[in-house]
């Protein structure tokens, strides 16, 4: 019988109530620990890789570091793990799409990560990367699944959220901001070194006089191998690299939406942090159920039981499982 990692009542209800669940362990200290230093190897390879564009791969830009679930077997079956999906079901509904994965590194020195929230991920580009259907279109937002795959907590720069912020935006996404990598661990804000990859996320904010209440942060202290789930609404920041440990803070976030949400709508490339990559050999996975969206570009599908396969043709769009 195979293990069933769905929420409870209680657990739902306080993710509802606070916006995120967790940390939940994905994988043991030991055999995380073990599977990154294999991992981190393989990783240098980017032959595979769906974004090849050498504007994605210069300077301080952020998408070098997408989507490399697309070509990472262990990734790949990383953001289909029972224990992340059965658990982003419980909250999305049956039918729900991958449609993003990102790596955060932090080495020793980093700056923290400004204050944010996410709703249709235009911060950067001005355009919505996700559109949610009729009705739901104002909630927006995305489930964001982060796994450490190092220690993360206070010295090496850990995630910090204010609990219950998700459900009000206090930053308008239309605005856009001004990228100046010049600004990258150089900007000291109430008394804590934050930036946003080369951005000041306080450019989007509905009243420019309004600050958030950082005496209701909470530090999320994780182990190797521990996932932390939450809405990309949710007042979130992380916290500097203090640089008294060599080791790197990485964290691996999986984005995940029902399948009737639109992705890249209308949207041929990417455009943020400082480039810009084509979609063409993109593709978002179903981790679970069934695609019914017509719109939506699929890499591939999967269900518990069933490895995710790798697309002998990325780009190339498939049947609804």
């Amino acid at each position: 019988m195979e293990d069933d990692y769905t929420l409870t009542d209680e657990e739902l209800a306080d993710f509802h109530r606070n916006g995120y669940f967790g940390p939940f362990p994905v994988y043991e200290v030991e055999e995380m620990q073990r599977r990154w230093r294999r991992e981190r190897l393989r990783l240098l390879d980017r032959s595979h890789a769906v974004y090849q564009d050498e504007a994605a791969l210069s300077g301080n830009t952020n998408i070098s570091n997408y989507d490399r679930h697309l070509d990472n077997e262990f990734l790949a079956d990383h953001i289909c793990h029972p224990r992340i999906v059965d658990r982003v079901v419980s909250v999305l509904g049956p039918d729900v799409q991958c449609w993003r994965s990102e790596f955060f590194p932090k080495y020793p020195g980093d700056e923290g990560t400004d204050w944010h929230q996410a709703d249709t991920f235009a911060n950067a580009s001005g355009k919505p990367q996700i559109l949610w259907p009729g009705d739901a279109k104002d909630f927006g937002g995305t489930i964001t699944v982060w796994t450490a795959f190092t220690e993360a907590n206070e010295e090496t720069g850990c995630l910090q959220f204010i609990p219950g912020t998700h459900r009000t935006m206090f930053y308008d996404e239309t605005k856009k901001m001004h990228y100046d990598p010049t600004s990258i661990n150089s900007t000291d804000k109430d008394g804590v070194r934050r930036g946003f990859f080369g951005y000041d996320y306080r450019e989007l904010q509905i009243d420019p006089d309004w600050k958030p209440d950082e005496s209701k942060a909470v530090s999320m202290v994780m182990r190797p191998g521990e996932a932390i789930m939450f809405w990309s609404t949710l007042m979130h920041a992380s916290l500097p690299h203090a640089g008294r440990t060599e080791e790197m803070r990485l964290g691996f976030a999986g984005r995940y939406v029902p399948v009737s949400v639109d992705v890249y709508p209308d949207t041929d490339v990417i455009e943020e942090y400082g480039g810009a990559v084509s979609l063409d050999r993109w593709g978002s996975v179903l981790v679970a159920g069934h695609n019914g969206n017509p719109h939506n570009r699929m890499a591939t599908g999967t269900t518990r039981g069933h490895r995710f396969t790798r697309r002998d043709r990325p780009g190339t769009r498939v049947s609804p499982a």
